[in-house]
């Protein structure tokens, strides 16, 4: 059988993930199964409660959770050395069509043969379809988190803006509308995770940013998508450049927050806060996008793993498929059917976004190769291109540039290591 590396860092302390990656003592343990993840926050912790919960019937193979600080460095490092390498990790969607390409992920088909509900109908699809590269399944989903919009009850009420929501789709010009009605102190919107809403933005004008496999950052639908939510800022309803949206929210002082599903807890543990969860803010008034990601698990080709642990790894992803609605307490959509179908999940908020088909069809997961660059890209010039403190032209012929060099620069590097 053809065996795979691979392993996600992040952690809460840096001893601990080096100590977890090399030479990892449990490597060739045939009765553990080691699982890194990246969930340096309270995610980790209800992982671990998942991990626990599984180990505690008693499998043949247990998990070992192990949070890996740093983790896409980290995986460098032991796919190179071929050592420390973990059986089971989390990894992002976006990662999947580069380590697909580099030959590093090991296909799930074994893992799916152990264990036939692990098939594409007991996912979401966009959470599924992130691991399938030409026909074959590289990784088994465990949820979807996306860029969602939080409302201030109290303050749409205040303002007279309930009407906002009759659609579930908040417009650019509908927030418009609010200008000089607000009392001084209040917004309309915050800049929470502005650059996903950004590519949320992309979609909604129909746009993408690549084009026959070359990044497409400097595109008439970016600069559209930019000057649109410009206007939002220079019409003074954006939170002011340098201030904390999202706490300025939880003030409640804000009557939007495009910040994410996991979010809802920290929200609620806020006294006070009278809060619902919409799609994020759109141009058009017929279509809405939540710009979204997938935890996906995933093996790197390790020829030490042992069938014996995929077996285990097996019984552990169909646990989990069946199980993960303690996920959602981590403001996470779990990626399984079984689970948002459930009376249990409705509970949560973020059961919102699985309610009907076209709020899964929001949740849009980018799986463009060189999608991480432009993540980048993004993130680091668009509060500047919406603030005005740089010409949008410029920052996209930048940003484009950034983008091509450093895919450029990632390509050498791997023709120079003979990958």
């Amino acid at each position: 059988m053809k065996r795979k590396l691979g392993a996600l860092v992040t952690g809460f302390a840096l001893t601990a993930s080096l100590l977890a990656g090399c030479g990892n003592s449990n490597a060739n343990d045939p009765n553990t199964i080691t699982f890194w993840t990246p969930l340096t926050g309270e995610d980790g912790a209800y992982m671990d409660n998942l991990v626990k919960a599984y180990n505690d019937t008693n499998p043949a193979v247990k998990v070992k959770h192990v949070v890996t600080a740093d983790m896409y460095t980290k995986i460098s490092t032991v796919l190179s050395s071929g050592k420390g390498v973990p059986d089971l990790a989390i990894i992002h969607a976006d990662r999947v069509p580069g380590y697909v390409k580099q030959n590093q992920l090991e296909a799930m088909t074994t893992v799916m043969q152990a264990q036939p509900e692990l098939k594409e109908d007991n996912f979401l699809p966009q959470a599924w379809g992130a691991g399938n590269i030409d026909g074959t399944q590289y990784t088994i989903p465990l949820d979807i988190h996306a860029n969602v919009m939080y409302y201030n009850k109290d303050l749409l009420a205040k303002y007279g803006a309930e009407s906002f929501l009759d659609d579930n789709n908040v417009t650019i010009d509908e927030i418009l509308s609010l200008k000089g009605k607000l009392d001084k102190g209040d917004y309309v919107v915050n800049d929470a995770l502005l650059g996903w809403a950004m590519l949320g933005q992309i979609q909604n004008l129909n746009g993408d940013i690549q084009k026959d496999g070359k990044p497409a950052v400097d595109t008439p639908e970016m600069k559209t998508a930019i000057e649109d939510v410009k206007k939002i800022n220079d019409a003074g309803l954006m939170t002011p450049f340098g201030e904390d949206g999202y706490l300025m929210f939880q003030s409640g002082n804000v009557l939007f927050s495009t910040d994410g599903t996991w979010s809802s807890t920290a929200h609620a543990s806020v006294k006070n806060l009278n809060f619902g969860v919409t799609n994020v803010y759109s141009a058009s008034p017929d279509k809405f996008t939540n710009r979204s990601s997938s935890h996906l698990f995933a093996m790197f080709n390790n020829e030490k793993r042992l069938d014996e642990k995929e077996k285990g790894i097996a019984s552990f992803l169909e646990f989990i498929r069946a199980n993960s609605v303690e996920w959602a307490k981590a403001g996470q959509i779990p990626a399984s059917k079984q689970v948002v179908e459930s009376p249990e999940f409705s509970e949560y908020m973020q059961s919102f976004f699985t309610k009907d088909e076209k709020e899964i069809e929001s949740l849009y997961i980018y799986t463009y190769e060189y999608y991480p660059y432009i993540a980048e890209a993004v993130d680091k010039y668009v509060g500047d291109l919406v603030r005005g403190n740089l010409p949008i032209d410029e920052g996209l012929k930048t940003m484009q540039k950034e983008v091509e060099d450093k895919i450029a620069e990632s390509n050498g590097a791997a023709a120079k290591s003979g990958e």
